[in-house]
């Protein structure tokens, strides 16, 4: 069977295991199915996740001109202690920046590679957790925008990691820890205007996710280099498909491709 579609990063349910599904405009395909199963991944084209136009992705599914003028791909995206809607401040729309800015946002800490701190919209737990990989993640704090959980996830870098080592987590190279302990212990350097939010009466979230074989030594797939791979899928973890052969897609990296899967 062949479909062929955009990529865009897989919708999750949080099961045990963690439940994939790759999503196109006219179908979806339960990847969990595919285990232990070939998969022929061919890229066919581009299509902006903005403008919908064959154009060459830039960054983030988008092509150059929406990255630098959509709201969609404003720079408090990923750095969210710059952003200013709370201030009645435009960046590049107002009204769509107070509709994601102004919701209640987690600063949260989880464990993949590593322990890390990050920051998610309250909506988006636990499916931030997933999309990295975490096999365990707690809340730290619930604030009403995302400026605040911006300054704290600033001020908390300082004293934990905020990066994911994406080979370490796809090898399973693991370690559980006390995640309790280390929000006790990063309390005291949370900013004055955050600490009346913090969290204390919750516990771990503890995931699951379906692969059957961890990659020795990861190598990345670059699909826009090769145009046509074949492998076997043997596990699914973050955005990561993992194949018998080592190598590793991120769907993440690579939305806006236009490809073709045949089953």
């Amino acid at each position: 069977m062949i479909y062929t579609g955009v990529l865009t990063k897989m919708q999750t349910e949080f099961l045990e295991p963690i439940q994939y599904y790759l999503v196109f405009e006219n179908d979806f395909i339960h990847m969990n199915q595919l285990l232990n199963k070939p998969i022929t991944m061919k890229l066919v084209g581009h299509q902006c996740l903005s403008c919908g136009l064959d154009r060459p992705i830039y960054r983030q599914g988008f092509c150059k001109t929406c990255f630098f003028d959509k709201p969609i791909a404003g720079d408090w995206i990923m750095r969210p202690e710059l952003s200013t809607a709370h201030l009645n401040k435009e960046d590049r729309d107002l009204e769509y920046e107070k509709q994601v800015q102004l919701q209640p946002h987690i600063v949260y800490l989880a464990n993949s590679s590593n322990v890390k701190v990050g920051v998610t919209r309250k909506s988006q737990v636990p499916t931030r957790w997933i999309d990295q990989g975490a096999h365990e993640a707690i809340e730290i704090v619930e604030v009403p925008n995302r400026y605040l959980a911006g300054i704290t996830e600033v001020a908390l870098k300082d004293h934990v990691a905020d990066k994911t080592n994406w080979r370490k987590m796809l090898k399973n190279d693991i370690e559980d820890v006390d995640l309790i302990e280390w929000r006790n212990n990063l309390k005291e350097f949370i900013p004055e205007e955050a600490k009346d939010y913090f969290i204390e009466s919750n516990s771990e979230t503890h995931l699951k996710f379906p692969v059957d074989q961890y990659p020795v030594k990861p190598n990345s797939l670059n699909i826009k280099k090769e145009i046509n791979y074949s492998g076997k899928l043997v596990g699914i973890k973050g955005q990561y498909l993992i194949f018998e052969d080592n190598r590793v897609f991120n769907i993440r990296a690579n939305e806006g491709l236009v490809v073709e899967l045949s089953l």
